[in-house]
């Protein structure tokens, strides 16, 4: 809640039109209220889809993913609301896809470790994280983990979200790998990712352990039944 009016003012001041969606699961902390404060002064700009319940990082995403599929945007963001991704670099993922990626990411791994006020344990899970996930399923990506990206339109629609079975943090290696193996065109664009300085993190070494054999057992997967590159309707 500290962050989200901020960032929602910061992104609608581009001068690029962006429009912002929040997908709220029930949150006590008024952020549904905040979005809707902000509704009026930025009119047909901002948006927010209200869940009841805690249903899952991945499941919000997908909810947000098939909401702008419906309103035919061309490009599709995701990212944090509390300006450890920098909105200035929604320009460059956007620049990207704009000349030649289907899928760009905002790498912190790309060019060396580029993490602010991490705790080194942290930095060294997180690194070591996306160097076992590249290992295992041999994507040629530094930075598996990043939940900083933007999408073509193209690479959502041929995705069936009923067949994404992580929900959780591994929700973000599974929508690359998918991207990844359909063939798509991915591209890694540095970024530097600053750790929150107001809110609380979630993340935790519990978070990474949970995808530790989920990745192993996605890389089989896909060996016995092989991603196609099928647009859905």
């Amino acid at each position: 809640m500290e962050n989200i009016a901020s960032i929602i003012e910061t992104v609608v001041g581009f001068e690029a039109e962006y429009h912002v969606l929040v997908v709220d699961d029930g949150s006590p902390d008024g952020t549904a209220e905040i979005v809707e404060g902000l509704m009026p002064k930025h009119f047909g700009r901002i948006f927010i889809e209200k869940r009841s319940g805690k249903l899952g990082l991945g499941t919000a995403y997908i909810h947000g993913f098939l909401w702008a599929l419906k309103r035919n945007y061309d490009f599709i963001f995701e990212m944090d609301a509390d300006f450890s991704h920098n909105p200035e670099d929604l320009i460059k993922l956007r620049e990207n896809c704009a000349n030649g990626a289907d899928l760009a990411i905002g790498s912190r791994y790309k060019s060396g470790i580029n993490v602010v006020n991490w705790p080194m344990s942290r930095v060294l899970l997180s690194f070591y994280a996306s160097k076992y996930v590249q290992f295992i399923t041999g994507m040629p990506i530094n930075d598996a983990t990043a939940g900083f990206k933007c999408y073509r339109r193209e690479v959502l629609q041929s995705i069936d979200f009923n067949k994404i079975k992580f929900v959780g943090y591994a929700f973000q290696i599974e929508m690359k790998f998918v991207t990844w193996k359909k063939g798509f065109n991915i591209m890694e664009v540095p970024i530097i990712f600053t750790d929150r300085t107001r809110g609380q993190s979630k993340m935790s070494p519990k978070i990474f352990k949970e995808a530790v054999l989920g990745v192993i057992l996605m890389k089989l997967k896909s060996i016995f039944k092989p991603y196609r590159l099928v647009k859905s309707n």
